[in-house]
């Protein structure tokens, strides 16, 4: 036999309903009485029901047998009514159980009619306290569905729609009757449908609830903003345990999500923030510091980040307040490469900007420019000219913001940010950011600049405290070398000179003050003139040391070591004394280099310890090297060891002193050594 497709649907739909059902949970007892009113059929839920047997209740007069006296009247007569009439009755009554008791049951009565045309009646019958119960039941439930805040809707297995409570249809823009047939992701169209539905056929699979599933989109009620809910799953069954569908549950949770990713970036700033407080200003040098104000903000805040300061300040003459700016770049730093570093100043050069740029106005004004949208007129303000400007639109440049650096009251330059990968226009929260980093860079940047004109005038001061030019000594050919510290350590107090003296020697003097700046060139320079004018009077180099030591006292706090050595050409010696200084190295002609074995002595200004002088011969050919420690000390190798190193180099013969001294500073030196250098060498002419 075959089955249509039609019969084939038609069987599928039936199923045996499980047990505990509703009709089950509501106990409907059916009897059918005769047209006498006797009881013709008895149900098993009737027995149930009232406790008499199909024996028991069969062929009885139902009325005399479920009804008390003084209601025996009324149901007759209602009886009539239904069977003469044919009108359905409906209403609670009392009736009389096996056990004497009485239950008030709910009654359903029609008559009935068989193909002989002969009339039954038909009862249902319910406890009526159960029926209230499961009526109470069931508009709770309705009300609870109705009127709860929490999106409520339930799915088939096929995930469709099959109902949806109204909070949905306003979280989801859509009528109950829309919802209906629509799949989960159609309806609500999260941002990750897929994986929303897998989680929805898991919960049907396994029966396991998920609850709290974060989930984002947006729907038709609110199709421009980005909402977000809180999803629970679970499964829904009968009483039997067959899966009728799956719940769910929606909470609208984008206020809160909305603070908890304000927090977030509160917590972002706050961290950027404290990390700028430890990375800027670790040093002291002016390019580093703006490097690290840039570094700081790439890619955080913005894809490429220059700091530029006003040439003015740096040269320390004070701002203008309008018409166009030389500005100098101190630092670029981008994620990635990109054309707008060429667009870019380069850090080392000035540029123009005229009064309509925006760098412009930022530094003139002394407040912040942002544009969160360039377009090509935007994109002329904030370039330099218009390759610089094809450039940005080349690299993608889409956002613009620059903050002034105020330090001390006074504008010092700017921090330009531009994004190009980073989508988003820079927000009035980045401004604020943007100001907080540029705020506690400034200062940091002002010190550096501060330090650095500090640095310049002791520079400039030292230098022109030292001889320029040696006046030709009888008997010896001089060679001599000034290096200051690195340019981010202060300049020192090292000195050397080379003094004629009236009996026709000549006084060889290295020094160095201990300190650092300005004061410790101006205490040079002071012990420099007095050593010139104690030269000349024909003391002897522990005398001169002696004198020297008194003055220095009076420049207290400040110390200094030195080493003094006169040269007698007609006798062919030297005689040198030395106050707390490295020792000299003799190379005679011909033999190898050694340093000389002198008295230490005390320091400059300790005071009260005598001084003594050694002499040596020094004739034709010899050669004298006297130097400061920038020379020969270092952190991580001893002194003996450094001065091994220098007697080594010495052995090499040069074809000049000044060879001689530049050999010297490139291999014992590091350029990026935090002392000064004095160094002096003389030679006898053969």
């Amino acid at each position: 036999m075959r089955t249509g497709l039609g019969d084939a649907r038609r069987a599928a739909a039936v199923r045996r309903s499980p047990e505990g059902g509703l009709v089950d949970v509501l106990g409907t007892a059916a009897m059918v009485l005769d047209t006498e009113g006797r009881i013709a059929l008895w149900s098993p839920q009737a027995e149930r029901l009232l406790g008499y047997t199909p024996q028991e209740a069969l062929g009885r007069f139902a009325a005399r047998l479920l009804v008390d006296d003084e209601h025996f009247e009324l149901v007759l007569r209602l009886f009539s009514e239904v069977m003469g009439s044919g009108e359905t009755w409906a209403g609670t009554f009392p009736v009389r159980c096996k056990d004497g008791t009485s239950r008030l049951l709910e009654f359903r009565n029609m008559r009935l009619q068989d193909d002989r045309g002969d009339f039954y009646a038909l009862g249902l019958a319910t406890d009526g306290a159960t029926l209230r119960q499961v009526e109470r039941d069931l508009a709770l439930s309705v009300r609870l569905v109705d009127q709860s805040p929490i999106g409520l809707a339930v799915l088939g297995g096929d995930l469709r729609y099959l109902a949806a409570n109204p909070a949905l249809e306003r979280m989801n823009g859509l009528s109950a009757a829309e919802h209906l047939g629509r799949r989960a992701g159609d309806a609500l169209p999260f941002l990750d449908a897929e994986a929303v539905e897998a989680a929805m056929r898991e919960v049907l699979k396994s029966g396991v609830p998920q609850v709290g599933h974060q989930v984002e989109g947006r729907t038709a009620a609110d199709p421009e903003t980005d909402r977000a809910w809180s999803m629970s799953l679970y499964r829904l069954e009968d009483s039997g345990g067959q899966v009728l569908g799956l719940a769910v549950s929606l909470i609208d949770m984008t206020d809160h999500h909305r603070a908890e990713a304000e927090a977030e970036r509160a917590r972002h700033r706050l961290a950027l923030v404290a990390d700028a407080s430890v990375r800027i200003g670790t040093t002291l040098d002016l390019e580093q510091t703006a490097r690290e104000l840039a570094e700081v903000t790439v890619p955080e805040l913005a894809d490429v980040a220059a700091v530029d300061v006003l040439d003015s300040v740096l040269k320390g003459r004070p701002s203008r307040t309008e018409g166009p700016a030389l500005i100098q770049a101190l630092a670029v730093v981008a994620a990635r490469p990109t054309p707008v570093v060429e667009a870019a100043d380069p850090p080392g050069h000035a540029a123009h900007y005229g009064a309509d740029r925006l760098i412009t106005r930022c530094v003139r004004t002394a407040e912040p420019v942002r544009v969160p949208y360039l377009d090509a007129e935007s994109l002329a303000q904030v370039a330099r000219d218009s390759r610089s400007a094809g450039l940005l639109a080349e690299a993608g440049a889409h956002s613009y913001l620059a903050v002034p650096l105020i330090a001390r009251g006074e504008v010092l330059g700017a921090i330009d940010l531009i994004r190009t990968d980073n989508p988003l226009p820079f927000s009035e929260e980045d401004e604020v950011l943007a100001c907080e980093l540029a705020a506690r860079a400034a200062v940091c940047i002002d010190n550096a600049r501060l330090f650095r004109q500090q640095r310049e005038t002791a520079l400039t001061l030292q230098r022109s405290m030292l001889p320029h030019n040696h006046h030709a000594p009888v008997g010896l050919e001089v060679a001599s070398r000034y290096r200051p510290a690195a340019s981010r350590y202060e300049v020192g107090g090292d000195w050397f000179d080379v003094i004629p003296l009236r009996e026709g020697g000549t006084a060889l003097v290295v020094g160095d003050v201990m300190g650092s700046g300005i004061n410790a060139a101006t205490t040079m320079g002071r012990l420099r003139t007095a050593t010139q004018t104690l030269s000349r009077i024909g003391l002897r180099p522990a005398e001169v040391l002696a004198h020297l030591d008194e003055i220095t006292a009076d420049l207290d706090p400040w110390f200094a070591t030195c080493v003094y050595g006169v040269y007698d050409p007609a006798r062919n010696i030297c005689r040198v004394s030395t106050a707390g200084h490295l020792p000299p190295v003799l190379i005679p002609a011909g033999g190898p280099p050694r340093l000389l074995d002198l008295p230490a002595g005390a320091p400059l200004g300790v005071g009260g310890v005598p001084f003594s002088d050694v002499t040596f011969d020094l004739g034709p050919g010899d050669r004298l090297v006297l130097y400061t420690d920038g020379l020969v000390e270092t952190r991580d190798q001893d002194i003996d060891t450094r001065l091994d190193a220098l007697r080594e180099l010495l052995r090499e013969p040069d074809p000049s002193l000044e060879e001689s001294c530049d050999r010297l500073l490139r291999k014992l030196r590091d350029p990026s050594h935090h002392d000064d250098v004095a160094l002096l060498m003389a030679r006898v002419r053969d």
